[in-house]
């Protein structure tokens, strides 16, 4: 009867505790939310307004666009060799801040296949700094085959601290092949100058 009693009695307490701790469980959420909501971090809150078709307000803005002014971009290509290379658009109107995208498009005119790189300049020459690039084909070589046509994106950011003095950047790529004597870097003076041939300066 004694061990029975004391089976009972250690049943009855682990009832207990089972039960207390499924309460804790269930408690957590609501006293989670009460402790973000105090200190102001809010964590929750913040994912459920990113979840879609909650109904709710959605994803968060990038309060870091600058609305109160807009920067002209103009797109210039120049090649070292038999390329024909161009972007997709001349110019594009972007808020500092603000994810833009410009496709620039390539094609192998030899009758051979082709390695090739390219290197950017900026004008003026200080904005450089402030032209952030998530993606771009200047990071890599490429190869090419006869005829072979391709086309590849530019994202990128202005940073909002540039100068409101700067109302226009000239972004410029010279296109060169891999293996050939790289060409210099322009100069922003010289950034988008073209010569005969295509030939950037």
């Amino acid at each position: 009867m004694g061990i029975r009693n004391d089976n009972a009695k250690m049943v009855g307490k682990l009832a207990i505790v089972a039960a207390g701790m499924f309460g804790f469980g269930y408690a957590m959420i609501p006293i989670y939310k009460a402790i973000c909501d105090v200190t102001g971090v809010n964590i929750l809150t913040l994912v459920e307004r990113q979840v879609p078709g909650n109904g709710g307000i959605g994803r968060p803005t990038n309060t870091q666009v600058d609305k109160t002014r807009t920067i002209t971009v103009e797109f210039d290509a120049n090649s070292r060799g038999p390329w024909h290379f161009k972007p997709a658009q001349r110019t594009m109107t972007v808020h500092p801040g603000e994810l833009s995208t410009v496709m620039y498009e390539f094609q192998n005119v030899q009758d051979r296949s082709m390695s090739a790189q390219a290197i950017p300049s900026y004008a003026p020459r200080q904005a450089g700094a402030y032209f952030n690039k998530l993606e771009c084909f200047c990071f890599n070589q490429y190869t090419l085959q006869p005829g072979e046509k391709k086309e590849w994106p530019v994202a990128f950011i202005i940073d909002p601290r540039l100068s409101k003095d700067v109302t226009t950047i000239t972004l410029s790529y010279t296109f060169f092949e891999v293996g050939a004597k790289p060409p210099p870097t322009p100069s922003s003076a010289s950034a988008v100058t073209i010569v005969p041939g295509g030939v950037g300066a």
